[in-house]
Parts: structure tokens; C-alpha cells; sequence
């Protein structure tokens, strides 16, 4: 199974990635930072400016080295990569597959969300057993469970979209009370992006955008198209299907920030506000989460359906292989994660 590891992250704005003797070379203002056989690199996400010289981008593409271009905000940008390779089949298969089972997929995703949405709340009840008396969390969580029910119920994409959308609302506004500690749980109202308007969504923005990142390369390697879904639809520039698969990790993306920040790794000082209302992560605040995203990408979980232990950075890659043997039939369906089931 391919290891996720071997990940080049460029947080420093003024860094420029060039090729020297096969070789990924790292400069700030001339001087090298950091240099890497290009072998032992297996993706390349860059935050910076400057960005990448030809030699290097072409040497990517033949190697079939991803190069991500990520906006300081989080947002995706671009990716550089060489000529798509898969089985034409299966990707037919994928178009058939969806068109027929769409619905019942984006069911099974956005029950799995909201699934995912209450195990995030119970473990926060589990440390702060007060909350348990709150009314507003109580009604969260039941509009959560009722939600699941309605979802396997409903016979339309636009009714799951609703009842996605007031789930949502819902879990978005006690998310607050799920910061412990950290004064910056109080500029939180609502769920924001396109730019993000206070430090608690530039933190979720990012941590979405890294797990779409990681689902995007995680299903090129198995021959899934990623930019064909069954629940968000076709846009052009937009990986779909890897928005798709996310929908079933962002309760671990959201985890992360909260324990972020309930042990202050993160503070005000990280972020920069900008004249137009955004708030972004800036360089230090950029290096501190990925230092701890890595770290948790190493950490073990045990997978109910391989029956093993994995590191969480390669849940992309098993997932993408169950749905791909979804795809070609191989599996009568396809099961997303479930917090709740997983236990280090």
C-alpha cells in the first residue's frame, strides 16, 4: 500500500523550488533551504509566491510528481501534473455507477457526516459532562439523528441538500461550545468561506482543503476521475468527487481543529486580518498546523473493513480503493468512515 509520508509542504512565501542534479532545491532569496532527491518525493504542496522553474514542473510530469498551489487562505489554486493514465473502463464504469446509484451514495455520505457530526459532540460532552444539560446541544444532536433518518428517506437531491443545509446550521452553531479555553472560540458565528471572516473558519477552510488535497491524489492512484461525482456536481476546475469523498472526513478535519485549539497550539497571533474582512493563517501559523497534521497523518487507526491498522493519512487511499471496487462491481456497496467505529 503507498505510504502518504513523502509530502513536500512550501509554507515560506518567498521560497522558490527549482531542480538541481535531480534534485527538489528550496531557495529564500538565493539560498538553499533544503534539498531532496526528487525520487523520494511523492507530492509537492506549495503556499508560496514564487512558485517552481520549468525544469522542475517538467521533471514532475514525467515522474508523476503532483505540484498543489494553495493560496495562503487554504484555497486550492492549481495543480500541476502530468498526462492522466487510467483504465477507460473503469471510468465509464464510474459515469454508469454514479448516474444509477448517485442518490443512494450522497445518502450514505451525508449520513455518515452527520454520524461523524455527533461522535464530534459526544466526545466534547465526554470531557465537559456540564454540557450535557444544554438545551441547545441536546437539540442539536437530535436534529443530527433525525437527520440521518430523513436522509435514508428522502427521494431527491435537492431535499438531501436540504436537510443537509439545516443539519449543518445546527452543528455549526454550538461548534463554539466545543472550544475549550480559547478566546478564539468567541469569534466564531457561523460557517464562512470564500474568504473565511474570523480565525475558527480559516482554520476549517484549511483543514478542508488539505483533506480534498489528499483525496484528489488518493483517488488518481486508483484510476477514479476526480473531477466526476455523484453528490457535488459537475464544475468546471472542481475536483467533485474528491469534495465527495471529504464530506465523510471532515469530522476528522473538524477534530483537529478543535484540539488545535483546546490545547492553544494555535492563537491569535497566527493569523493575519486583512483590510477586506479575511482572515488567513499566516507563515507560522501555516507551519504549526501542518506540523501537526503530519503528525497526525502518522498516527495509527484501526480500519473496520481491511481489518488493520493504518496511519490516518492513508484513509484517503482505502477509501478510494473501496470505491473503486464499488465501481467496477466488485462490492455491493460502499461504505464511508465512521468515526465511531475507528479506535486506536
Amino acid at each position: 500500500m503507498r505510504k502518504l509520508l513523502n509530502t513536500i509542504y512550501v509554507t515560506n512565501e518567498q521560497a522558490y523550488l527549482s531542480l538541481e542534479n535531480n534534485n527538489l532545491v528550496c531557495s529564500v532569496k538565493d539560498e538553499t533551504k533544503l534539498k531532496v532527491p526528487l525520487d523520494n518525493i511523492e507530492n509537492i504542496v506549495c503556499f508560496s509566491y514564487l512558485g517552481c522553474s520549468p525544469s522542475l514542473m517538467g521533471e514532475c510530469v514525467k515522474k508523476r510528481v503532483p505540484i498543489n498551489f494553495v493560496a495562503p487562505s487554504g484555497k486550492f489554486l492549481a495543480k500541476v501534473y502530468g498526462e492522466t493514465k487510467g483504465n477507460v473502463f473503469l471510468r465509464v464504469q464510474q459515469i454508469d455507477r454514479f448516474r444509477e446509484h448517485g442518490l443512494q451514495l450522497a445518502k450514505n455520505e451525508t449520513e455518515a457526516k452527520f454520524s461523524n457530526c455527533i461522535t464530534t459532540i459526544k466526545r466534547t460532552l465526554h470531557d465537559r459532562p456540564e454540557l450535557k444539560a444544554d438545551a441547545k446541544i441536546s437539540r442539536t444532536l437530535q436534529i443530527l439523528e433525525e437527520g440521518i433518518t430523513k436522509a435514508e428517506a428522502c427521494s431527491s437531491m435537492e431535499s438531501l441538500l436540504g436537510i443537509e443545509g439545516n443539519c449543518a446550521s445546527s452543528y455549526f452553531g454550538v461548534f463554539p461550545q466545543l472550544i475549550i479555553g480559547n478566546d478564539l472560540g468567541n469569534t466564531f458565528q457561523y460557517r464562512n468561506m470564500h474568504p473565511p471572516l474570523d480565525p475558527v473558519n480559516a482554520l476549517l477552510s484549511f483543514a478542508y482543503t488539505l483533506e480534498t488535497m489528499d483525496c484528489s491524489a488518493a483517488l488518481e492512484t486508483v484510476g477514479l476521475d476526480s473531477y466526476i461525482g455523484f453528490y457535488h456536481t459537475l464544475r468546471s476546475g472542481r475536483p467533485s468527487l474528491a469534495c465527495d469523498m471529504v464530506e465523510e472526513l471532515r469530522g476528522i478535519g473538524e477534530r483537529f481543529v478543535l484540539t488545535l485549539l483546546n490545547l492553544k497550539v494555535i492563537g491569535e497571533k497566527d493569523f493575519d486580518h486583512q483590510i477586506t474582512g479575511a482572515v488567513l493563517l499566516n507563515e507560522e501559523g501555516r507551519k504549526k498546523f501542518i506540523q501537526k497534521w503530519q503528525e497526525k497523518k502518522r498516527s495509527m487507526v484501526y480500519h473496520p473493513i481491511i481489518r488493520e491498522k493504518i496511519p490516518y493519512g492513508l484513509l484517503p487511499y482505502v477509501q478510494s480503493n473501496l470505491l473503486a471496487k464499488y465501481v467496477r462491481g466488485e462490492m455491493e456497496e460502499y461504505i464511508p468512515i465512521l468515526l465511531k467505529c475507528f479506535t486506536k
